[in-house]
């Protein structure tokens, strides 16, 4: 079914590589609840080993203080879900670079992890969050080769992050539309799709 909507829909898919700091980009058809327009920022990526992201456009229905005692922030800051995996798990994206001791820098003005007891800190400040900290529940994660087989078979469209404010703003599916239109007219087919073809 997925080649005949690609036939009716005229998605082109130009193939390109993965690579740590990557956005992967759900194509429309996906429709794994998880993924389905789903855009992840890829943490880790290795050829010849396993790769992980954490979807950054998936909301929750728990506020930050539900999850972590420590917060005193009186408003609410979202979790969104991450992925499938180590649910009990928090990762955090952030613009906050030096401002956090340990954090990883993994595409310019990007950053995951960090002290967290330094990252609730910010938090607590009242300092803004839109568009500099999301906390995701849980990652997305790829077997040995797996996630260059999915790139493959068309399954994810990569992208640079050419907006390091703009990653971490909005949420949905506005916020995968929204990528898309950035990832040019190759992919202008996808933004024209009913959500369900087989409804059509």
């Amino acid at each position: 079914m997925k080649k005949l909507e690609n036939i009716l829909f005229n998605i082109k898919m130009p193939v390109r590589r993965a690579f740590r700091g990557a956005l992967l980009v759900a194509e429309p058809f996906l429709r794994e609840c998880y993924f389905n327009h789903a855009v992840i920022c890829l943490i880790d990526y290795g050829h010849s080993e396993t790769s992980m992201g954490v979807v950054l456009n998936k909301l929750t229905n728990y506020d930050l203080s539900d999850l972590v005692g420590a917060v005193t922030r009186r408003e609410a800051v979202p979790v969104y879900c991450g992925g499938p995996m180590s649910c009990d798990r928090m990762y955090v994206v952030h613009r906050l670079g030096d401002i956090i001791p340990d954090s990883i820098e993994i595409a310019p003005g990007v950053c995951v992890g960090g002290d967290f007891d330094a990252i609730i800190d910010y938090v607590n400040s009242g300092m803004p969050l839109d568009g500099y900290v999301r906390f995701c529940l849980g990652y997305s994660g790829w077997g040995v080769k797996q996630l260059d087989e999915e790139l493959r078979n068309g399954v994810w469209a990569v992208a640079h992050i050419t907006d390091a404010e703009g990653l971490l703003t909005g949420s949905e599916d506005g916020y995968w539309h929204r990528q898309v239109r950035m990832m040019g007219t190759d992919y202008r087919g996808w933004l024209y799709h009913p959500q369900n073809p087989r409804m059509n």
